[in-house]
């Protein structure tokens, strides 16, 4: 015969295991340059970091993944998971699972959906809303990039226009 069966608390956990690894090496597959961190066992927090680093090297952000399967959707899942994304400081949050809120009007189906700022998304709709979200997170650092030191460079063009180079400049042109 073969071993007992797992209690069935012990096989939903196998089974949430299961899809927050396939989560982890979809998003290792796809984001190489990301530091994808799982949250350790036993730990309060969501299932995965993703850090999001752009070509340089530079950490744009951080999303929080939370995998959930189960079979019903809980909306208590949304406060947990707000209140980790406030914890480690994350730009974004999401909710993998294999249930999407019924409750909501309009749900026909949608990959993905927007909750109380949390996004919620089936597993297949994992990829392209993280792709979605890194995207904003890297536009986001560039715009802070481009913005740092604003001041500075201003007082510098206005002392250029002010100056006698300049106004040599303009009258050879």
């Amino acid at each position: 015969m073969g071993a007992p069966a797992a209690p069935l608390g012990t096989r939903v956990q196998f089974q949430g295991e299961g899809l927050e690894v396939s989560l982890e090496a979809l998003l290792r597959a796809a984001f190489p340059l990301d530091e994808i961190v799982p949250v350790p066992k036993g730990m309060n927090g969501a299932d995965l970091l993703q850090r999001v680093r752009a070509p340089s090297g530079a950490c744009c952000g951080t999303i929080i993944w939370e995998a959930k399967q189960t079979k019903a959707w809980q909306p208590l899942w949304l406060r947990k998971l707000k209140d980790d994304q406030q914890a480690v400081g994350a730009e974004a949050a999401v909710i993998v699972t294999a249930s999407m809120p019924k409750d909501r009007s309009g749900n026909c189906g949608e990959p993905f959906l927007r909750e109380s700022d949390v996004w919620i998304a089936r597993f297949d709709a994992a990829r392209p809303l993280a792709e979605a979200l890194r995207s904003a997170l890297l536009e986001l650092h560039k715009a802070r990039l481009a913005n740092q030191g604003r001041s500075e460079k201003m007082e510098r063009l206005y002392a250029y226009i002010c100056s006698p180079q300049f106004t040599q400049r303009v009258k050879t042109v």
